[in-house]
This record gives structure tokens, C-alpha cells and sequence, in this order.
């Protein structure tokens, strides 16, 4: 049996006792850094196997724990923190088990996805996990064109060091968006910062380096304070311009003139209004 068995995001104390119970139970535990484990095991004094199961050497562990889950071992997968299996080798050796008909249970426990965003305030009935955020400049700018229109609220993992630059294209992309920098979940040092990009950038100005884990959080377009709702309203306007006939062009121009918002982003409204236009709701 493979059971995939998720771990403290920072305190050691939020670990379930469901999850002790097998740790201390199975024959083999694969995890992403066994030092780390390790530090977790002797908290709970835990003596189990351990097998290092990472990014780098997957392919080649893989095989191996498999052959033993065949040979009717019980394994436990853990990662580093959290949940296995996102944005972790964890997938690939459970999806290799499901395919090969062996069993495998997932055990509740904490998430530093779902922590984040009921901390963060932000609409919680529909969000979109994007795992970690592109590294270079030019794939993050393309990648927040898209994943920032995905529908509801945006969650991604990213390093400290880029943490500055993303807020950076995201501000230049959405000034009035609402976004949410929870760092250090459950630790010592939790820190949870709310604001637009503009403002989290302030607050972070005054520090020399960010450090931790972060977790970055985005609005919905539709929910995203004052600034949303006088988004709503141009999209409002646009459609019926855009229904007598008028250009994308000439209607952006127009609505650019009579607020405060931009005229390349009142244009790109005018074309996504274009191309989406809202469904009519059914008549009694």
C-alpha cells in the first residue's frame, strides 16, 4: 500500500494523528530531503527506513519503490511540507501506482495552499493552483496575461529573490487588483501582507531581502474591491457600444477620456467584451 501522507507546513505540531500512526507503521518512507524527514521523525520518535525521492533523481527511484510496493511493502510518500503530489515528484510515483493497479490511500492534512487562501481574505469558492511561477521575465509577463484571467483566486508559489519582480508585472498588468503575500505559514514568523502590488511593494521597501516560503495570492478580476466594480461598469458601457456598431478602438478611446483608467486597458476590456460577450440570462 502507498499511502501519500502530508506534513507540517512550518509547526511541527500540525501533523495529523492518522499520519503518525502510519509513519510509524510502514516499511519504506520516500520523501523529497531526508534530513528534513529526518528532523521530523526523531521529533516523534520515529525510526523508519527513509528512501530520498526528488526532483533530480525520480526517474531512477521510481522503478525501485515500485518493485517494492509490488512485492507488498507499505510505503509512506511524503514531501518537504504540505501535501505530496503538488508541485512535487510526489505525482509521478503516485500516478505510476494508480496505473499499475497497485493500492494507494491519500491522508488529510495540512496545505499551505488552502491555509493561504482562507487567511488571505480573498473570494475562496473558486481558485485556480498555478504551482511555482516562471522564472524569467519575459514567460512570467506572458504567463500573467493568461493566468490572471483564469476566474477566481489566482494561488502560486514563488521564491523570495523574485518575489519584488512578479509584484512589479502584475502591478503594471493589474495596478487595482487586490493581492495577498502570506510568508512563513505556521512559523515563528508568519507574516501575511494584503494590499495592491503598488502597496505590498511599499511595505516590502524597507526590507533588505524577503525570506521564507510565500505564498502569492491574486483577486478575481470580478472581485477586486472599488477598482472591480468600476470595472464592471465599463464593461457595462463597452457592451452596449460595442452593440451599436461602435469600434473596440473608438470605445476604449471613449471610456479612457471619461475615467481614470487607462487607455490600453479600457482596449483590452473592449476586445475581451468583444470576444466574450456576456450570455443572456433565460426570461420566465
Amino acid at each position: 500500500m502507498l499511502y501519500v501522507c502530508p506534513t507540517p507546513i512550518g509547526n511541527l505540531a500540525d501533523i495529523t494523528l492518522r499520519v503518525l500512526e502510519v509513519l510509524r507503521s510502514v516499511d519504506l518512507i520516500a520523501c523529497e530531503d531526508t534530513r528534513r524527514t529526518g528532523k521530523l521523525l526523531a521529533h516523534y520518535g520515529i525510526e523508519v527506513r527513509m528512501l530520498s525521492f526528488f526532483e533530480h533523481n525520480e526517474l531512477r527511484r521510481l522503478e525501485q519503490i515500485l518493485g517494492e510496493l509490488e512485492a507488498g511493502a507499505s510505503v509512506a510518500l511524503v514531501s518537504d511540507a504540505g501535501m505530496p503530489g503538488l508541485s512535487d515528484p510526489g505525482y509521478t510515483l503516485l500516478r505510476a501506482a494508480l496505473d499499475r493497479g497497485l493500492p494507494a490511500t491519500v491522508l488529510p492534512g495540512a496545505s499551505a495552499i488552502t491555509t493561504a487562501l482562507v487567511a488571505s481574505g480573498l473570494p475562496s469558492d473558486r481558485f485556480t493552483f498555478v504551482g511555482y511561477l516562471p522564472r524569467t521575465a519575459g514567460r512570467l509577463t506572458a504567463f500573467v496575461e493568461e493566468a490572471g484571467t483564469a476566474g477566481g483566486t489566482l494561488i502560486a508559489f514563488e521564491s523570495p529573490r523574485r518575489l519584488r519582480r512578479t509584484l512589479v508585472a502584475l502591478g503594471e498588468r493589474w495596478p487595482k487588483r487586490e493581492l495577498a503575500v502570506a510568508r512563513e505559514l505556521s512559523k515563528m514568523h508568519e507574516e501575511l501582507l494584503r494590499g495592491s502590488a503598488g502597496q505590498l511593494l511599499e511595505l516590502l521597501d524597507g526590507r533588505e531581502e524577503v525570506r521564507g516560503e510565500i505564498v502569492l495570492l491574486l483577486s478575481p478580476e470580478e472581485e477586486s474591491g472599488a477598482g472591480g466594480a468600476v470595472e464592471r461598469e465599463v464593461r457595462a458601457a463597452l457592451t452596449a457600444m460595442l452593440g451599436r456598431g461602435m469600434g473596440a478602438k473608438e470605445a476604449s478611446r471613449l471610456v479612457a477620456s471619461l475615467t481614470d483608467m487607462s487607455a490600453r486597458e479600457a482596449y483590452r476590456l473592449a476586445i475581451a467584451v468583444r470576444e466574450k460577450p456576456p450570455r443572456r440570462q433565460d426570461r420566465d
